[in-house]
C-alpha cells in the first residue's frame, strides 16, 4: 500500500497542472532579461512608493481569497505588515473548501509557500506553490485519499482549474518581486472568504481537520490589517 499510495502522488504531480511545466532542461529559478521584466519592476517598485514601504521588502505575503477573487500583496517593513496592492484574480475554480484530491477543481486552503518561478508556463509566467504540503500529504494519508492533487500555480492569463490567475500584467509585477526578494522569504495564505471580516468556520459535512486549519488562518489573517 505505501508504494501505491507513492507512486499515485508521483502521477498526481505530473499531471494535475502540467500543461505550465515545459522548462526544455532551464533551471526554473533562472531567468534571462525579457521585454516585460524592465516594465514591471518599475511598476512594483511605484507601488511600494507610494504605500510609503521600504524597497526593495524583506519578507513579502500573498493573501488569496477564494469568494472576492482578491489576491492581497503586503510586504514586511518596520516589523509591520503594509498593504501594497490589491489585484483580481481573474481566474479560478472550485467553491469554498480546500482541495483534497485530484481534479476536484478546488484551489487549496490554508498556509503554502513558493517552491520556485517558472519563466516558460503556458499561461505567460507562473510561481508553484507547495501544495500538498506535509499537514496536506498527512491527512490525505489518514483517510486514504490516494491521489490529493499537486502543481497548484498562482500565474498569468485569466483561465485556470485549480490554480489562481491573475492576468499577466500582474503576474509580471509578482513574479518580478519573488525573484528579487527571495522565494523563501515569501508566505502564501489562501482563505474561502476573509477571516478579518467573519471568522472562519468549518460546516459540519467538513473533514475533522478543518476546522483547525480554519482556526490557523483566523488568527495569521489577524496580522494583515
Amino acid at each position: 500500500m505505501p508504494y501505491l499510495y507513492s507512486m499515485s502522488l508521483i502521477f498526481s504531480l505530473l499531471f494535475s497542472c502540467l500543461p505550465q511545466n515545459s522548462f526544455g532542461g532551464e533551471n526554473p529559478t533562472q531567468m534571462q532579461s525579457t521585454s516585460w521584466q524592465n516594465k514591471a519592476q518599475q511598476r512594483i517598485r511605484a507601488r511600494f512608493k507610494q504605500a510609503g514601504v521600504s524597497w526593495p521588502p524583506v519578507k513579502i505575503a500573498l493573501l488569496a481569497l477564494k469568494q472576492s477573487r482578491k489576491l492581497e500583496l503586503w510586504a514586511s517593513a518596520d516589523e509591520k505588515w503594509h498593504l501594497i496592492q490589491i489585484y483580481p484574480i481573474l481566474g479560478a475554480s472550485g467553491t469554498a473548501g480546500p482541495k483534497l484530491r485530484q481534479g476536484d477543481k478546488q484551489v487549496p486552503e490554508g498556509a503554502y509557500r513558493v517552491l520556485w518561478l517558472n519563466p516558460k508556463s503556458r499561461y505567460h509566467l507562473s510561481m508553484k506553490l507547495n501544495y500538498p504540503n506535509v499537514e496536506d500529504l498527512r491527512y490525505a494519508r489518514k483517510e486514504g485519499r490516494n491521489n490529493p492533487g499537486g502543481d497548484i500555480f498562482i500565474h498569468g492569463k485569466d483561465v485556470s482549474i485549480g490554480c489562481i490567475a491573475i492576468g499577466d500584467p500582474a503576474i509580471e509585477e509578482l513574479y518580478s518581486l519573488v525573484q528579487r526578494t527571495g522565494v523563501e522569504n515569501v508566505s502564501v495564505y489562501i482563505a474561502p472568504t476573509d477571516p478579518r471580516q467573519h471568522p472562519l468556520s468549518a460546516p459540519a459535512q467538513a473533514p475533522a481537520w478543518l476546522n483547525a486549519r480554519y482556526q490557523q488562518l483566523n488568527q495569521i489573517f489577524q496580522q494583515f490589517r
